[in-house]
C-alpha cells in the first residue's frame, strides 16, 4: 500500500468519513500560504494542492481565477511545489496538476520533485487512462500514489478499469462540467460513488460540486468522504485562513454525523 492509502485506511478503519480540502498553490499569497495549509489541515484527513496552470481545463471560475492570481505573482507549478515543501507539516498531501507541466519537467523528474516536496499522491485530470501508464509507473517508482477520476457517465467496465489503477483513493466526479460551487449536489453522485465502491476496496471520495456541510453529509452516506474545492478556495480569498478553517470544521462535523448513521 502507498503511504497515502495506508494513512487514509487507518482513518477509515474506525468508521471515519474522509475530508480532503483543495487549496490553490501560493494563495492568497506566498507569505500566507503556509498558514492556509496549517488551518485547513485541522479538520482534514489529507490536503489537495492545485498547481497553478495557465490552461486549467477542468477548473471553474473560482479555482481558475486563483490560479491566475498565483501565476501573476510569479508562482507557477515548480514554485508552488517549493512552497509546499517549505511549509512543512505532517498532513498527508496530494497534488492536482495538468499533464503539460509534468511533460515539460519529465515524468520521472516531476514525480521525484513531488515526493521531495512531501507530497504522497497525484491527480492528473486531463490524462486519459490509455495514456497514463508511463506516468503511473514513474509515480509508483517514487512511492507516489495515483488518484484517478471516474466520470458519472463511465460504463461499469470503464469504472473497473480506472479504479484498478488507483493506489491512493478513487475520485468519484459527481457531475459533468468544471469545478464550482453548486446549490444542490448532483443526483449522479450516488450512482458514480456506488459504482466505484463496487470496483475497489480503496476509499472512494466524491468531489466536484460539494459546496456545503449538507452536501458533505449526503455524499458521505454512500461514499467514504468528500473533496471540497471551490468553496474553500473562495473562503481563502475572502476570509483568509480562519474563515476557511471555520467552514471546514462545519463540514467535519457533518461528516462525523454521517459516519454515525451510515
Amino acid at each position: 500500500m502507498s503511504a497515502l492509502s495506508s494513512g487514509l485506511e487507518e482513518r477509515r478503519a474506525g468508521g471515519r468519513k474522509l475530508l480532503v480540502p483543495y487549496v490553490m498553490g501560493g494563495q492568497p499569497d506566498r507569505d500566507s500560504f503556509p498558514r492556509i495549509l496549517a488551518a485547513v489541515s485541522r479538520s482534514a484527513d489529507a490536503l489537495e494542492v492545485g498547481l497553478p496552470y495557465s490552461d486549467p481545463l477542468m477548473d471553474g471560475p473560482v479555482i481558475a481565477a486563483a490560479g491566475e492570481r498565483s501565476i501573476r505573482a510569479g508562482v507557477g507549478p515548480s514554485e508552488a511545489l517549493e512552497l509546499v515543501a517549505e511549509a512543512g507539516g505532517k498532513s498527508l498531501r496530494v497534488i492536482m496538476t495538468y499533464y503539460n507541466p509534468i511533460h515539460s519537467a519529465g515524468e520521472e523528474s516531476f514525480c521525484a520533485a513531488t515526493i521531495k516536496a512531501g507530497v504522497s499522491g497525484l491527480i492528473v485530470p486531463d490524462l486519459p487512462l490509455e495514456e497514463s501508464e508511463g506516468l503511473r509507473r514513474a509515480a509508483a517508482d517514487q512511492g507516489l500514489a495515483w488518484i484517478p477520476l471516474v466520470a458519472p457517465t463511465s460504463s461499469p467496465a470503464r469504472v473497473a478499469a480506472i479504479a484498478a489503477t488507483a493506489t491512493g483513493f478513487v475520485y468519484a466526479v459527481s457531475t459533468l462540467g468544471v469545478t464550482g460551487t453548486r446549490e444542490q449536489l448532483s443526483e449522479r453522485a450516488a450512482a458514480v460513488a456506488s459504482a466505484c465502491k463496487e470496483a475497489t476496496d480503496l476509499a472512494v471520495l466524491v468531489g466536484i460540486g460539494v459546496s456545503s456541510p449538507e452536501h458533505a453529509h449526503a455524499a458521505a452516506l454512500y461514499s467514504d468522504g468528500v473533496v471540497v474545492g471551490s468553496a474553500v478556495v473562495r473562503l481563502v480569498a475572502e476570509s483568509g485562513a480562519e474563515g476557511a478553517a471555520a467552514f471546514l470544521a462545519e463540514v467535519r462535523a457533518a461528516l462525523d454525523e454521517a459516519a454515525e448513521t451510515a
